[in-house]
């Protein structure tokens, strides 16, 4: 079992029933999705810009990634409809697991300056959403192979009806978050 679901199951649930009064262990908001996106706008004039973004966002996420497409033609930008402008991957069950665990234990540490992540970045239904102007901090990324630095949106989207619940849940997980 995935470390991080086993520390959900054994200890997070018990925590969560006794501090918020749930009686059904069901009941308990718990990780729904991780959803990983990458824009790149420069990306539109160029195909290897896309072909290295899919490449690394599946060795990040342990899984291969969509390629978005622009909706419409936005001259200001030199956008035509249809022009591939990103990619992203939806992250579920034990490989969503996985990531979150590298991402708190690994990942995040290794971000030079880094004071914790914003509690302000919850939606209003229990979903947090950051973003990471590198990608080069994973350590899975070879530094030496990248030719354009990648920023990504990161959102985990969890069951909570509440930003509070949510804040909770991400914090036992181990999220670390500004004091």
């Amino acid at each position: 079992m995935v470390r991080l679901k086993e520390k959900y199951i054994k200890e997070i649930v018990p925590r969560m029933m006794e501090q918020y009064g749930y009686t059904n262990a069901l009941a308990v908001p718990k990780l729904k999705k991780i959803v990983i996106n990458m824009g790149l706008g420069e990306g539109a004039h160029d195909n290897k810009i896309i072909e290295d973004a899919v490449k690394e966002l599946s060795i990040i996420a342990g899984q291969k990634p969509v390629v978005t497409k622009s909706r419409k033609a936005i001259a200001n930008f030199k956008v035509r409809k249809g022009v591939p402008v990103g990619c992203k991957v939806t992250l579920r069950r034990n490989i969503m697991y996985e990531f979150l665990d590298r991402l708190i234990s690994v990942t995040i540490p290794r971000i030079k300056d880094f004071r914790g992540l914003s509690k302000n970045s919850f939606d209003g239904r229990g979903n947090f959403a950051f973003g990471l102007t590198e990608h080069a901090v994973f350590p899975e990324i070879d530094v030496d192979k990248i030719t354009f630095s990648k920023g990504m949106d990161i959102i985990i989207e969890t069951t909570a009806k509440k930003d509070d619940e949510a804040r909770e849940l991400l914090q036992l997980f181990g999220m670390p978050f500004r004091k």
